[in-house]
Parts: C-alpha cells; sequence; structure tokens
C-alpha cells in the first residue's frame, strides 16, 4: 500500500498541537522512616546538650543489720553529651520569563521546584542523621555537621574483622572486612541491648539486607494474609526472645549495616525547622530557599545497637 497522491499527511503538516501529558511522572523515593519515626524535639543553641545517667548494678547482697547506721552510698554525676546542629538547605531559582511561560505539568514553575527541593532537602536530612559521620563544631569558613548514628553506637555491636567503633558521634567508626548478615548476629545484638537495659523496637536496614533477614528462620514472623489468604513470606515483624520488633527498609541509611533501635532513645531537635524563604530578587527571577537546622540526639546509645560491615551484593 501506499499514500495516495497529495494527500496531507502529519509529516508535512505544521501547527498540530503536540500530544503532551499534562502531569509529571517521578519514581524518586521520598520515605524517610527513621524521621518520620523518632520524637521531633526544640534546639535552642547550635550546640544542643543533654543528660544520660544509669543506675547502680543490682546486688544480691543489700542487707542490713537491725538498727545499724545507713550507709549511704557514693553519688555519681551525670553524664553530659551533646551534638552540633548542622544546616542543610536548598536554593532555587525560576526566571520571570518561565514563571510567565505555559508548562505541562505544573501552573507554576517556582512553586512546582520548592515542592521537590523540599522533598530533596528531607532525604539529605535522613541521609546525615544515619550517616557514619563525625561531628564537625565549625567555624566561619567551615560548616557545622552533626554528628551521625553510625558513630554513637558502641555498647552494642557486631562489627567485621578490624572495625571499630566511634566514640558518641566525635568521631567515625573504623569499616571492618564486610560479611554476610546472620541471625545469630541480630540475636547477639539484641541480646547485649537487653543485657544493658535497652529495650529495641525497630531493626533498619539496606534493601539487600532487608531481603536477607526475610530469610531468617528462627524467630521470624510468617503469617497470611486476612484478604487473599496467600503466605507472606517477607519479615514485617521480627519477634526475638525479648520482644517484637519492626522490620524497616531504608534506602538512605548505610546498606552495610543493619541498625537495631530502640526509637524513644532518639530523636531530631530543630534550631530551625524546615521552612521555606523568598529571597531578595536581584533581577529577573525569583528566588527561594528551604532551609533546617537540625541535630541528632541520641538520648542513651546503650539502648540501640548495629550488626555492621554486611555484604551488599
Amino acid at each position: 500500500m501506499a499514500v495516495p497522491t497529495n494527500a496531507q499527511t502529519t509529516y508535512g503538516t505544521t501547527g498540530n498541537w503536540d500530544d503532551l501529558e499534562d502531569r509529571i511522572f517521578m519514581v524518586s523515593p521520598t520515605d524517610t522512616p527513621f524521621i518520620a519515626s523518632v520524637d521531633a524535639i526544640e534546639a535552642t543553641q547550635p550546640l544542643h546538650e543533654w543528660q544520660i545517667d544509669a543506675l547502680a548494678a543490682a546486688s544480691a547482697t543489700n542487707a542490713s543489720l537491725e538498727g545499724d547506721d545507713a550507709d549511704f552510698s557514693a553519688v555519681s554525676a551525670t553524664t553530659r553529651l551533646s551534638n552540633t546542629c548542622q544546616i542543610s538547605e536548598k536554593a532555587i531559582s525560576v526566571t520571570g520569563t518561565q514563571q510567565a511561560t505555559a508548562s505541562a505539568g505544573r501552573r507554576n514553575e517556582l512553586d512546582y521546584q520548592t515542592v521537590k527541593r523540599s522533598l530533596e532537602l528531607r532525604r539529605d536530612m535522613e541521609t546525615s542523621l544515619l550517616a557514619d559521620n563525625a561531628e564537625v563544631t565549625g567555624n566561619a569558613t567551615t560548616a557545622r555537621e552533626l554528628g551521625g548514628a553510625l558513630a554513637w553506637f558502641t555498647s552494642n555491636v557486631s562489627r567485621g574483622s578490624g572495625g571499630s567503633s566511634g566514640s558518641l558521634g566525635n568521631t567515625a567508626t573504623t569499616q571492618g572486612t564486610q560479611r554476610a548478615f546472620t541471625e545469630a548476629q541480630l540475636k547477639s545484638v539484641i541480646k547485649s541491648c537487653f543485657d544493658n537495659g535497652g529495650d529495641p523496637d525497630y531493626i533498619m536496614l539496606g534493601s539487600f539486607n532487608k531481603q536477607k533477614a526475610s530469610e531468617f528462620t528462627g524467630n521470624a514472623t510468617r503469617y497470611l494474609d486476612n484478604v487473599g489468604e496467600k503466605l507472606v513470606t517477607n519479615i514485617d515483624v521480627y519477634q526475638s526472645d525479648f520482644g517484637r520488633m519492626k522490620v524497616v527498609p531504608n534506602r538512605f541509611q548505610s546498606a552495610r549495616d543493619a541498625y537495631i533501635l530502640e526509637l524513644d532513645m532518639w530523636a531530631v531537635a530543630y534550631l530551625r525547622r524546615p521552612r521555606q524563604m523568598d529571597l531578595a530578587q536581584t533581577g529577573d527571577a525569583k528566588k527561594r530557599q528551604v532551609l533546617a537546622e537540625y541535630t541528632l540526639v541520641s538520648r542513651n546509645e546503650a539502648a540501640s545497637g548495629v550488626v555492621a560491615d554486611l555484604t551488599t551484593s
């Protein structure tokens, strides 16, 4: 078959409307389970501080003579901890011409870009809070940085050969030799948390090791979906010897580490909560900034732990 002689086709026509959908499709993930799960509290200074304490060890020999004078125990001081507030920001500049131009999928380019940058900022914050990053107090030429979660774990850890812990957010860890994630490693850290007084309720890990955890058989919770009565083989709840724990994958944490967390022992302290500000216009462009000033609060790291140095493929 051939096109009839002198038939007008779309190939030679000028003026046909573009067929562009009035929507924008984005697959980039925006879930931030750590920020969404822990307390959000207020900070009043760039250096946020808190205190921790501990009870004396339990004694089986606490027996006194009848009528004896009181025996006064030595008083121990609390321990004062701190972390530095970090400023994270994103900036947007859109020309007046672009603002006046009709665009598919959005009515206002500045507002659309502000939403995007706000989501990106939250992802950056989640990554910083969970990172193996040492605290940086900063100065006039050096940006302040918060000590990330991996730099806090010291009491309950399982590490690969050669690995070592950081120190209360002040120093980063030394990574060890990577090894496969096993249930024995997980159970060891959970037990250590319990022995140190913690009640962890969250296991947070990357996608590869989330699938590895779904292969655990000892205390894995397998259940039937009530609607379709189909067997669900992934673990959403891990029944440990010391209580149930939610198992959550996180795209923005270290993929080589599994965090065992008691959530009420962590918080995000905000000196300035996420906000957007219009900046001074110096030409034919509108400017906007989204910004947050925040830090990680490890209320007592002995309640949580980490299985570190895991393989990721």
